[in-house]
């Protein structure tokens, strides 16, 4: 059975110097490729514009620590979902324990889980503009342009949802010109995939469309050998988007984004011997069916004088489910033992933003605007256990028991921005943001051996954030900064019965980051950045656990309270270097260390130590190949430290691991066939990991993991017309 416990590990840590050494180290070797690619008139490494910013800028030029993810690297043969790109980000990682992550770290901060109907994100995710952050299930691939991830606090940009970092996504836009494509894909595991988009222009409004439409079914990674079963764990996933944009004048441009993505997975990736074959006789799902629009319009009043407004909404109902004793009745016979545990949610949010933007070439830029997100969540959620002991003479009925919960939460906020030049090669930039978080939540909770319970809390949070940074155009290829920025998270309420009084509510988190950074780029043949970054936490919000009756294990409850004070350092670095006209080489590094302490359970103190799903290093290089007749071939090779699967008081961690994904094919004008593999040294890694008892009669504890996917091996073929 899966139960709420906590896992903990025990990592040793590095010095500070080790990290200033590695970013030195790290830096001499960009500046050498530099130098070895200016004045080799090569092909050319196109320039990216960030799209998660308030206005366009360079990625060159933003003073901060981004990763874009271009639409070469979403739109690879192999990759269906944001999962299958998330090795190529430094100091990102995510938790499973669900068909698809929709759960993220970065530099260590961010959620593992949600079981309650509380939400309260520290990762902010957007899909065009459509608030997502807590659904990344709804993120499949198929016909989109651009990711960005944006580390470290985003107070400024994003608020409350925005602790540790945001990921801004957004679909392929519409052409000018009419076309399309249809792409076929065959891999293992019975997978089968089907996609078409058609764009170009319309008259109506200066306009033009473009529609993408995707079907991804495969058997999954597990084989149920009690039900004889192998799609128990399969994926069915539905993608429609729309993306049309509007010019009906000189001055005013609008774009307009649907989305709908129905995602049917199947949810058995848990054993207890910890291999791929299950013995469940309650297989569960991970179902998420999310129905979303925007729109960004863009009136320009003068030369230099811009308003944009955005408004979304987002309606999604979800259904998670799994066997909680991973079992069945012949597994653990002679004992009865069955447990299960099914939660049904409907979330809806929408925001709206307006703002006000002063553009000057050389004078000070500005921004102002004012902000507006409401999230409404529902959930109902069974929970079903029955274990009895034929040694016993006591034979306890099942236990049942049933919430339902209401929760919504209203955050508004009003921000600015400047940009101030203080000399031809040094720029001044910074933001500010204030928000108040109203939220309102009430429930009603149904025991089968209890009487009826009820909670409802009320909290309110006004908060502040904001960013600094020190711009110097260091040459014609090298750019530095320095930042500040202060992030913040609202503080929220605990749902599981029994804490005492103190550990109902928890407090709003604060993190003040401090990072430099160097950036170069050598006549668009290379580009290289390195950022050096030191966040100091106060009152961190920390999911853990504890057992309320000593003497009996299932009183153990969730809950999250607050560390005093944590820290998280390390560095980051990419580069890509095309070399000569066929080949490209790239690749990043991401070092990490964290740290809580002070955080006090039961009247103790919890020892101090690193964070859970925070790996020490992470890293990936590639190398590819392209001649000008179509031939292609690129290998990748990423690899993940091992990390703290959960909070103390268990001190269990995944095993560092390595993986090597590979594609190689033809690419014409007209056509293109690709010949893929993932994971291609079959390597077992965990996703997520639990430390508890679960097999009878005496339920000693174990480590239990669920697995990355295993060596997939397909072939796509994409013809354009």
């Amino acid at each position: 059975m899966i139960r709420r416990h906590t896992v903990a590990a025990r990592r040793g840590s590095h010095s500070f110097s080790y990290y200033i050494a590695a970013t030195l180290v790290v830096s001499v070797v960009g500046i050498l490729c530099a130098t070895a690619a200016i004045g080799a008139a090569v092909g050319e490494l196109s320039d990216v514009i960030v799209t998660a910013t308030w206005r366009p800028v360079s990625s060159d030029g933003l003073p901060a620590s981004i990763t874009i993810l271009d639409r070469e690297a979403l739109s690879a043969p192999g990759t269906q979902h944001v999962e299958d790109v998330l090795a190529l980000v430094p100091n990102l990682n995510w938790a499973s324990g669900t068909a698809r992550p929709r759960y993220f770290q970065i530099r260590g901060i961010g959620e593992l889980q949600q079981y309650q109907g509380a939400p309260n994100p520290s990762i902010g995710f957007l899909i065009d503009d459509m608030d997502f952050s807590g659904l990344a299930t709804a993120a499949t691939l198929f016909d989109m342009g651009q990711i960005d991830v944006l580390r470290g606090p985003q107070g400024a940009r994003y608020g409350a949802n925005a602790l540790g970092g945001l990921i801004y996504a957004t679909s392929a836009a519409p052409a000018q010109s009419l076309g399309g494509y249809t792409q076929l894909g065959v891999a293992n595991d019975n997978t089968r995939t089907l996609g078409t988009v058609l764009t170009g222009p319309i008259d109506f409004l200066h306009s033009s469309l473009r529609v993408a439409l995707q079907r991804y079914t495969s058997d999954g990674y597990y084989t149920n050998t009690y039900l004889h079963n192998n799609h128990v764990d399969g994926f069915d996933e539905n993608t429609a988007r729309l993306r049309w944009h509007l010019e009906p004048s000189d001055t005013l441009t609008a774009d307009v984004a649907l989305l709908r993505v129905a995602i049917h997975d199947g949810y058995d990736a848990f054993s207890i011997n910890n291999h791929r074959l299950t013995q469940s006789d309650q297989p569960g799902q991970d179902a998420q069916t999310s129905t979303g629009a925007s729109i960004n319009v863009r009136y320009l009043l003068k030369s230099n004088l811009s308003l944009t407004a955005i408004a979304s909404v987002v309606d999604t109902p979800m259904t998670y489910s799994y066997d909680g004793d991973w079992g069945n009745a012949s597994e653990w016979a002679p004992y009865v033992y069955v447990s299960s545990d099914t939660q049904s949610r409907h979330r809806t949010t929408r925001n709206l933003e307006a703002r006000l933007a002063h553009d000057s070439a050389t004078n000070m830029r500005w921004i102002v605007g004012v902000y507006a997100l409401s999230l409404r969540e529902s959930l109902q959620e069974s929970i079903y256990t029955l274990y009895q002991d034929p040694t016993s003479d006591y034979s306890p009925p099942a236990s049942v028991s049933s919430t339902d919960s209401h929760y919504n939460a209203v955050s508004r906020a009003v921000f600015g921005e400047i940009d101030q030049p203080l000399s031809a090669r040094l720029t001044l930039c910074g933001g500010l943001r204030l928000e108040q978080r109203t939220v309102s939540y009430h429930d009603t909770a149904l025991a089968s051996d209890a009487a009826l319970t009820t909670h409802a809390f009320s909290p309110k949070d006004t908060l502040w954030g904001g960013n600094l940074a020190l711009n110097l155009q260091a040459s014609t290829h090298a750019m530095l900064y320095t930042l500040i920025s202060r992030g913040y998270k609202a503080g929220g309420f605990n749902l599981s019965d029994g804490l005492p009084v103190n550990e109902l509510m928890f407090q709003p988190e604060t993190d003040l980051n401090l990072e430099v950074g160097y950036k170069y780029t050598a006549s668009t043949q290379l580009h290289f950045d390195t950022a050096l970054f030191y966040t100091h936490r106060s009152a961190l919000q920390l999911l853990t656990g504890t057992q309320l009756q000593p003497s009996d294990p299932s009183s153990f409850v969730y809950y999250t309270g607050n560390a005093a004070t944590g820290f998280n350092y390390g560095l980051e670095s990419q580069f890509d270097w095309r070399y000569s006209e066929r080949w490209t080489v790239g690749g990043m590094l991401g070092l990490l260390q964290t740290r809580y302490s002070g955080f006090i359970q039961n009247g103790l103190r919890l020892p101090d130590r690193a964070l859970p799903h925070a790996p020490p290093w992470q890293a990936a290089l590639h190398l590819a190949y392209a001649d000008p007749r179509g031939r292609f071939a690129r290998i990748d090779v990423t690899g993940v430290g091992g990390f703290y699967f959960d909070m103390p008081p268990n001190p269990t961690t995944s095993t560092p691991y390595a993986l090597v994904n590979a594609r190689l094919g033809m690419e014409q004008p007209r056509w293109s066939l690709a010949l893929w593999g993932r994971n291609l040294l079959n390597k077992d890694y965990a996703v997520r990991g639990f430390y508890f008892g679960v097999v009878p009669p005496d339920f000693n504890n174990a480590t239990y993991t669920q697995l990355g996917p295993p060596r997939t091996v397909g072939l796509t073929f994409t013809i354009r017309y």
